[in-house]
């Protein structure tokens, strides 16, 4: 198993849309995909920030998810529909990340984290 911890600054004043897009969209998309939620966090400080974890069985299902989830119609279209006024992706970091080999325990659900 290895995760992916993505993290997502949104454009100033544009939050609000940022998290809609993921609540509303992405999150069923995902789903849709097979990518399986670990968690979504904010940032106490900075409520612009969001931060989640992916988990994947390996790195070909990480790249094939992506690749399918990038090339849904309707994430293209939601994309097109949240950025009309504008970009709400500041800034966007993503690591792959495997577990220490000191930590046994798997923490992802394999009801796709919802």
């Amino acid at each position: 198993m290895i995760y992916e911890l993505r993290e997502y600054v949104a454009v100033p004043g544009r939050a609000d849309a940022l998290h809609a897009r993921f609540a509303d969209h992405t999150l069923g998309l995902f789903a849709r995909h097979g990518m399986r939620v670990a968690g979504f966090w904010t940032d106490r400080a900075d409520r612009d920030r969001v931060v989640y974890l992916l988990a994947f069985p390996d790195a070909d299902a990480q790249r094939a998810a992506w690749a399918a989830f990038q090339a849904d119609p309707d994430w293209q279209r939601v994309k097109a529909e949240s950025e009309a006024d504008g970009k709400i992706v500041a800034e966007m970091h993503s690591r792959t990340l495997d577990r220490a080999p000191y930590w046994p325990h798997e923490t992802v659900s394999s009801e796709g984290g919802r």
